[in-house]
């Protein structure tokens, strides 16, 4: 009995080790890798090893290995489904195969596809969000617990493990398998809030857009790297009107629905954000005065012919906006820049609205 209850917790003990190691390798690659789901398939590959690492420390019992190399693989099959299982099976089935002994196939079979098929079945696509997935512990454990019945009696039926051992086992499968799970849990959750508060500290909490302190580093970076930019101001015409007459969760849709337009048709180059209020601010970089005001337009227009709820009741019989443009960065900081683009706006404002207006020297 104590080589036994030795063994599972060797075994126990090294799935915990690994498995904790490598969800923190996850999250340190997630905060410098921003495509990390176009490779989670790696994730596989590294149970695998888990899988024949486990085996290296198995209690033998009449030419049988026992050990508790299923777990790993029932975990990857329930996270990822059957595509990433079939991935983490292959080596371990074929390092099995190559450990031979009187009970090799089912040794592959009921600890290694079994796992495997159990765990794919159950597996929640909706829920698979790579590689931030939080697991359901409770249908993770229903599936666990359908395997458990199979295995034990397969083991049972075909094998000359004992009763006592088969049981002890499933203990300890269990309990590996609750702490992988709840490790699983942790380190994910801690990264999506973690996400959480980074996007929020960044960005506009009505409009999404970038917040006016994130965009002033943005532009800082562009400034550190001598790319030539145009800052452009604009606010929305006649607002305060908007807002009086059809209240002001209408008018925080408006808002929401100019960034999404703002997102829609800027370019990738560009950055934008919300100023305060009604008003939005654009830095256009690597282009001239003439260029800017050619995008300016553009996205005005776009503006005065989208379809606002209400907009018939606006003064002009459409929501619109005004915008002023700057000069050109050459030597010239941001806070200049945002002066005169401001000036501009005031100056379209001033005559007529619904137009862009280029800043000039006096």
């Amino acid at each position: 009995m104590h080589e036994v209850l030795d063994i599972f917790i060797a075994n126990i003990t090294l799935i915990i080790s690994f498995m904790y190691v490598a969800l923190k390798l996850k999250e340190y690659l997630i905060l410098r890798l921003q495509k990390i789901s176009n490779i989670i398939w790696i994730v596989s590959l590294v149970i695998s090893l888990l899988s024949i690492w486990i085996m290296h420390h198995p209690l033998l019992h009449e030419g049988m290995r026992i050990d508790l190399r299923g777990i790993p693989i029932y975990f990857i099959s329930y996270l990822g489904g059957w595509k990433l299982g079939l991935i983490a099976t292959i080596l371990p089935s074929w390092y099995r195969y190559e450990l031979g002994g009187p009970s090799v196939i089912q040794g592959i079979t009921q600890a290694l596809l079994l796992p495997f098929a159990i765990g794919a079945i159950f597996h929640k696509r909706k829920a698979f969000n790579p590689p931030l997935t939080i697991l359901n512990l409770k249908h993770m454990f229903l599936g666990f617990g359908t395997y458990s019945i199979i295995k034990s009696f397969l083991m049972i039926l075909t094998t000359p493990a004992t009763l006592t051992t088969t049981l002890i086992m499933l203990i300890f499968e269990g309990i590996s398998l609750l702490i992988i799970g709840l490790i699983n849990n942790d380190v994910n959750q801690n990264l999506l809030y973690k996400n959480e508060l980074e996007f929020h500290s960044r960005h506009d909490n009505m409009t999404n857009l970038y917040n006016l302190r994130y965009f002033r580093s943005r532009v800082n970076s562009i400034t550190e790297n001598s790319t030539p930019y145009v800052i452009a101001m604009f606010d929305v015409d006649h607002f305060k009107n908007y807002n009086d007459t059809h209240g002001h969760p209408a008018g925080d849709a408006a808002l929401r629905t100019i960034g999404q337009l703002l997102n829609d048709s800027m370019r990738k180059e560009d950055v934008f954000a919300r100023y305060g209020g009604e008003e939005f601010i654009i830095c256009f970089t690597n282009v001239n005065k003439t260029t800017s005001f050619s995008i300016a337009e553009r996205f005005r227009k776009l503006v005065e012919t989208y379809p606002f709820y209400g907009e018939e009741q606006q003064p002009s019989g459409k929501l619109t906006i005004s915008m002023g443009i700057s000069s050109t960065s050459t030597n010239k900081n941001l806070d200049m820049l945002i002066e005169e683009a401001d000036q501009a706006l005031y100056t379209a404002k001033n005559s007529g609205r619904n137009k862009v207006h280029l800043y000039m020297l006096n």
